[in-house]
């Protein structure tokens, strides 16, 4: 199972970049990806919006079920990847491929830096999935 060391975990099998400008990218890990099975499409409509943490922020569909994304942090939600939208890439597949780089769901803007330490690492995550 990959789960890389440079990110941050939920338990609701999340993971989160801090980049450089301060933003968060946010994927499913390729734990979650591997239980859901094949994705067949993603559903953000939350774009612009500010959302506490917890809050349901999307969707995403495999052939035999569906699954609330929820936010990790509060925050702003920037961007929704392009690749996933049904109205631009709509290639929800690249979340199976690529779970932590080109599938990747949406950015955010925290409003919280605190939430950050309430997440788990590595270590932590890969012992919550066995």
């Amino acid at each position: 199972m990959n789960v890389p060391n440079n990110l941050k975990y939920t338990k609701e099998h999340e993971w989160l970049r801090v980049e450089e400008d301060g933003s968060v990218t946010v994927g499913i890990t390729d734990f979650a990806q591997g239980e859901l099975g094949e994705l067949v499409y993603v559903e953000v409509d939350t774009v612009g919006d500010h959302l506490d943490k917890d809050e349901v922020f999307g969707t995403v569909e495999a052939v035999k079920t569906t699954s609330d994304l929820f936010m990790p942090l509060s925050g702003e939600i920037l961007e929704f990847n392009p690749e996933l939208d049904e109205n631009e890439g709509d290639n929800a597949g690249l979340i199976n491929s690529d779970a932590y780089g080109e599938g990747w769901i949406v950015k955010i803007k925290p409003s919280n830096e605190a939430e950050l330490a309430e997440l788990l690492d590595h270590e932590a995550y890969a012992e919550l999935v066995g």
